[in-house]
């Protein structure tokens, strides 16, 4: 049978007229159907007919079976509770930011380091080798799991496996603060700063801030972060404290872009949308499909955009396959009619 070698990709025709793509990142196979998507098991333990069909079942059985493994007791959770993390705003153009504090958006894996492990935003362990974890103080750390821009798929790919892999060491730890420490902003960065950028740790480092000198230097750095392929900024207001949950004091820049689809098809809700419209199949117009689930009032998704008709929606960038990110329905488009898509 066929096999996938890291970074390699397949198509398959499935139901859809558009062929589903087969994916092997990091060791982490995915398919680009709905079934391998709304699973609710860890990615790397996820699969579907298309690579059991392509994989052949038992290479696909051998590999879920070896990344369902046990974890050892030492990586453990010590705690399932969600951790006490500062959440951002985002900016609405409100505020003036000169004098605050300015540092790249980056486009990976929110961490909280509780001094012995790394945990998600919802309490989960990200389960880091132990030479990667070696050099980390005991204090806890806010920060990211990070590998570059444009990487954010391989960096979950790799950081959401169980087994500790040597992929680790394309990882870096990009710490931006010191949720312990009950002093003002700039104390804990000269704390960051001693304990982190005053020596070369192998796996982590400080993320450096810079003054914010107006509106026009906010213009240019968020330009030049994009032209990077950076996700955008974030910004502290001076003298501020680290609280828990979502604060004025914590801000994320960020510049969104639209663009156009048809309705293809729409797909059931769950839960408190049951009986009505979850999301919409749309397609792009060079035939790129994906599901726009957010931005619809509940008036919207009990009649929602017909098929064939085309919608506005944004996002933030277009994955490594071409498909936005984050889209959010902005609304129907009563100008363009459906032959546009041909």
């Amino acid at each position: 049978m066929p096999e996938l070698r890291d970074g390699e990709s397949a198509e398959v025709q499935g139901s859809a007229r558009s062929p589903y793509i087969l994916k092997n990142v990091g060791g982490v196979y995915s398919c680009s159907c709905p079934a391998w998507r709304n699973q609710s098991l860890p990615i790397e333990r996820r699969s579907c007919k298309h690579l059991r069909g392509f994989l052949g079942s038992a290479a696909e059985d051998s590999r879920l079976s070896s990344t369902s493994a046990p974890v050892e007791e030492t990586t453990a959770p010590t705690s399932r509770s969600v951790p006490p993390l500062l959440l951002a705003h985002t900016w609405e153009n409100d505020i003036d930011l000169a004098g605050w504090f300015l540092s790249e958006k980056l486009d990976g894996v929110r961490a909280y380091w509780n001094g012995q492990q790394f945990l998600s935003r919802q309490g989960n362990v990200y389960h880091a080798p132990g030479w990667f974890t070696a050099d980390l103080p005991s204090t806890p750390l806010d920060g990211e799991l990070w590998l570059a821009r444009k990487a954010f798929q391989r960096t979950v790919s790799i950081v959401r496996r169980h087994d500790a892999t040597e992929l680790w060491r394309e990882i870096k730890f990009v710490v931006f603060d010191a949720p312990a420490l009950a002093d003002e902003f700039e104390a804990r960065q000269e704390f960051l700063q001693e304990t982190l950028g005053a020596h070369e740790l192998p796996y982590a480092q400080w993320l450096r801030q810079e003054r914010c000198r107006g509106s026009e230097h906010l213009q240019e750095e968020l330009a030049r972060i994009n032209s990077l392929g950076g996700e955008g900024l974030m910004l502290r207001q001076p003298g501020s404290r680290y609280e828990v949950g979502r604060s004025s004091t914590l801000l994320k820049v960020k510049t969104m872009l639209e663009a156009d689809a048809r309705v293809i098809e729409h797909l059931p809700g769950q839960g408190r949308h049951r009986g009505r419209m979850g999301a919409l199949l749309v397609q792009l117009a060079n035939g790129t499909t994906f599901n726009v689930g957010t931005g619809f009032t509940d008036a919207q998704r009990g009649a929602p955009p017909p098929v064939g008709r085309t919608i506005t929606f944004r996002y933030q960038e277009l994955t490594d396959r071409g498909v936005p990110r984050f889209p959010s329905f902005v609304r129907l488009r009563s100008d363009v009619q459906p032959s546009l898509f041909g």
